[in-house]
Formats: structure tokens, C-alpha cells, sequence
């Protein structure tokens, strides 16, 4: 979930597409879309304006729970078999 920044994208939520963690930055999909001019690659080929998504600080956006509908933040623990999982802090689901 988005949670900060200028604009209308601000309390949605969408799927992260990549991660960048030396940035610092994150590309969520259909959200903070942005207008690239592209040149043609290949002789024949058609250049042109396509709609992409940019990437913008993962600080600006949350973890989204599906059991409790709110954003939150994840916690870590152990399960029985010593595997470690994620979990909401608010409602203790596993993420």
C-alpha cells in the first residue's frame, strides 16, 4: 500500500514488481505510472510514447494485510518446523 507522496496513487495497493534494494526503491504494478518517449530498436520498427511504471522509495510504501485489510508492519518468528515466516503485527496471520 502506498502510503505517502503527491498524487493519486496515495492508499492503494498493488503488487511490487522489482526491488532495488541499493536505491532504496521499489516499481509496484499499475501505480506511479509514468510516459516514456521509446526510439525504434530496428530498422522497421516503430518508435513511440508508451506507459510504464517508475520506481519510487520503498519508505513511502507499507505491507499490506489481507486478513485484517490495513497496512502494517511484519514481524519475524519461527514456525514448529524452525522455518522463519513473516507475520502481521496487528493480527498475528502469517503474511
Amino acid at each position: 500500500m502506498i502510503i505517502s507522496g503527491k498524487g493519486k496513487d496515495v492508499g492503494k495497493t498493488g503488487k511490487v514488481l522489482q526491488v532495488s534494494p541499493n536505491e532504496g526503491k521499489i516499481i509496484v504494478e499499475k501505480r506511479n505510472m509514468v510516459i516514456k518517449h521509446v526510439k525504434p530498436k530496428q530498422a522497421g520498427q516503430q518508435g513511440g510514447i508508451v506507459d510504464a511504471e517508475g520506481a519510487f522509495y520503498a519508505c513511502k510504501a507499507q505491507l499490506y494485510c489481507t486478513h485484517c485489510d490495513k497496512p502494517t508492519r511484519a514481524g519475524h518468528r519461527f514456525d514448529k518446523d524452525g522455518k522463519k515466516e513473516r507475520f502481521c503485527v496487528k493480527c498475528k496471520k502469517e503474511l
